[in-house]
């Protein structure tokens, strides 16, 4: 249980709650209170030193759950299966199903603007928006590709395609979208947002495409000619993995330039996220299929609550949470303490 004194604390401050299940000196529930006293503020909570424990969940539905994302207090997970394509959560471990807005194949998800955006491999509408994640609105994509990644960022959302003959596509508010021309007709699979957009391919000459607008977009070269599928922008730092290569991480800081990196195992890493001071990789096969950060270029591995195929991995409210396309409990949730 959390000490009455932690909730007392976290009550007057802006955020989640506190975790103060820990007895060190920067999470103490005496430390806590002293620091509040003397700065009106608490310390930011840091998960540099978390990611070790994981605990696993029941989904709503055994489905093939790809793509997770946090936002309004909500997590949102969709599949490309099942009679309910989405679930939602406050904490990431119980969880609601909700009806997806299509039968589609839906592969990732973002939010922004207070807005979720979700869009789909297959299926008549391949994009669907929600405010809430729980009701669903339909929209026509670009183009009737396989779209695999979304990102919002510089007020709009951007999406990358697997195939296609405009391969990128952007909208202001998630609802009428534009096709773009993609920097190459590469296999784009991930894309983020931090100082501006970035995109990886699993093939092509230049495997990272960027982009200031989401409109236009600019050729890169990866560090590798890797098979690169996820990445994510943190602590002015993007951290990239693969599911195949010799380094299967790069990390830049300016998205042109990148650096390759040894990922603890050859697993075929899925996804990566940041928060709080750690970046967290997940994969869908190996011994270990979870590793851990700092820097973005020494790993840790960690052992996983379920040899599951891990597709993807998000970070909010303090806590950790990944979903899988199989295993008999396909959440898994890691807790900054």
């Amino acid at each position: 249980m959390i000490p009455v004194i932690c909730l007392f604390v976290s009550a007057l401050c802006s955020g989640p709650p506190l975790d103060c299940r820990d007895d060190d000196a920067t999470c103490s529930p005496t430390a806590t209170l002293a620091a509040l006293t003397a700065t009106g503020v608490l310390t930011p909570v840091d998960c540099s030193d978390d990611g070790e424990l994981w605990d696993s969940y029941a989904a709503t539905e055994p489905n093939s759950w790809y793509a997770i994302t946090y936002g309004n207090g909500q997590f949102v997970a969709v599949s490309i299966d099942g009679t309910n394509r989405v679930m939602t959560s406050p904490d990431g471990m119980n969880w609601t199903p909700r009806s997806a807005a299509d039968v589609s194949g839906w592969g990732a998800i973002t939010f922004g603007n207070n807005t979720f955006v979700a869009v789909a491999s297959t299926g008549t509408n391949r994009v669907m928006r929600s405010a809430d994640g729980i009701t669903w609105t339909p929209h026509m994509a670009a183009e009737a590709n396989l779209w695999y990644g979304v990102a919002y960022g510089n007020n709009i959302f951007a999406a990358v395609a697997n195939s296609g003959t405009n391969r990128a596509m952007s909208s202001p508010l998630g609802a009428t979208w534009t096709p773009r021309a993609a920097a190459e007709p590469n296999q784009w699979a991930g894309i983020t947002y931090g100082n501006e957009f970035v995109a990886l391919s699993y093939g092509g000459t230049n495997r990272v495409m960027t982009s200031t607008d989401g409109i236009n977009w600019s050729p890169q070269a990866a560090a590798e000619a890797n098979t690169w599928r996820a990445l994510t922008f943190g602590n002015n730092l993007y951290v990239a993995v693969a599911i195949s290569g010799t380094n299967r991480v790069m990390t830049s800081s300016d998205a042109s330039a990148w650096t390759p990196h040894m990922a603890t195992e050859a697993n075929s890493w899925t996804s990566v996220t940041y928060g709080a001071g750690l970046y967290v990789a997940v994969s869908s096969d190996g011994t270990n299929r979870i590793m851990t950060s700092t820097d973005g270029a020494n790993w840790t591995p960690r052992t996983q609550p379920e040899p599951n195929s891990w597709q993807s991995i998000t970070y909010g409210d303090g806590k950790f949470v990944a979903v899988s396309i199989d295993g008999a409990n396909r959440v898994m949730v890691s807790t900054c303490d």
